[in-house]
């Protein structure tokens, strides 16, 4: 079993997880593939090593040797990563996919790192979801960043960090918006193909509201262009100009005080940004290098 350590790293991620169908979506693999795996590991070693509960997994006696054991082989493993590829010393570009809000806010606070992991030059290419999975299936770039899963055979999703949109404006709003607040902003819109704007849709629909029904000053498809479009935007309105974005790309002009964000009343927009390569280089050293990294950055 040791020489198989994706099993270990399946019992590892249910207990960080405290959950099989948790587990299960940040390895990106079926649920009973979860369980098929933990029930490998227990005929093994006959002997139980987690309780299913109510309210989580609980650790047998058994099961928290094998923890132990299973961290200390994870750490040696991960130390042993970068000796690894410098015996492959290969030269290359490495190419990254990612949508708008990922490549422009997120993934260039760890670029340093990844080029530094794979001692290689490392490119971002970025694009809407749908064309980034498409460059990954052309087998264009090496792994993708996206903002929703475009499933596809042949491709392995890894949920990665979890992502909140909320409305804002370069003037304070209200901290909760009611469907009738909304009516009082102008707007500008993300392009109805944006995967922000299919999913806040959804939610307007569910408060009685549509984009149709708001004062639209403009559509764009740059996050950047939005958020500048705001930043610039005439404070002194009686109509605040507002737009919905990821937290990620207006978080620090939110500490700086230059905008104010707001959620709407009894509903929480969230997401998680997920991970994509393809399966045929599930072990390749460089995408499984990188791929590591990213997973273990536990708060973005």
């Amino acid at each position: 079993m040791l020489k198989d350590f994706a099993k270990l790293q399946t019992f590892l991620m249910v207990i960080k997880e405290k959950s099989f169908s948790k587990a299960s979506a940040k390895l990106g693999i079926s649920q009973p593939a979860v369980t098929q795996q933990i029930k490998f590991i227990e005929d093994y070693l006959d002997t139980r090593i987690v309780e299913r509960k109510k309210n989580g997994i609980l650790l047998t006696k058994e099961g928290e040797d094998l923890y132990r054991i299973a961290v200390k082989l994870e750490k040696a493993i991960s130390s042993s990563e970068k000796e690894l590829l410098k015996i492959i010393n290969k030269e290359f570009t490495f190419i990254m996919g990612s949508s708008n809000a990922i490549g422009n806010y997120i993934l260039p606070n760890y670029l340093g790192e990844i080029k530094k992991r794979l001692d290689n030059e490392v490119y971002i290419q970025i694009g809407l979801s749908e064309d980034v999975i498409g460059q990954l299936e052309d087998k264009k770039i090496d792994l993708a960043l996206i903002e929703s899963p475009v499933f596809k055979d042949g491709i392995i999703f890894r949920e990665w960090v979890e992502d909140e949109l909320v409305i804002f404006s370069n003037q304070p709003l209200k901290k909760q918006l009611t469907a009738d607040d909304l009516l009082d902003f102008d707007w500008i819109c993300r392009n109805e193909e944006s995967h922000t704007r299919k999913l806040t849709a959804e939610v307007f629909e569910e408060i009685g509201v549509q984009c149709a029904n708001f004062n639209v000053l403009a559509v764009l498809a740059s996050p950047t262009a939005i958020k500048e479009s705001i930043l610039h935007a005439d404070k002194n309105s009686s109509r605040p100009l507002v737009s919905v974005m990821s937290r990620h790309v207006i978080q620090s002009d939110i500490q700086d005080g230059r905008l104010y964000e707001a959620r709407i009343k009894n509903f929480k927009l969230q997401r998680h940004f997920y991970i994509a390569y393809l399966k045929e280089r599930k072990h390749d050293a460089f995408v499984d290098n990188v791929v590591h990294y990213l997973l273990s950055i536990n708060k973005v």
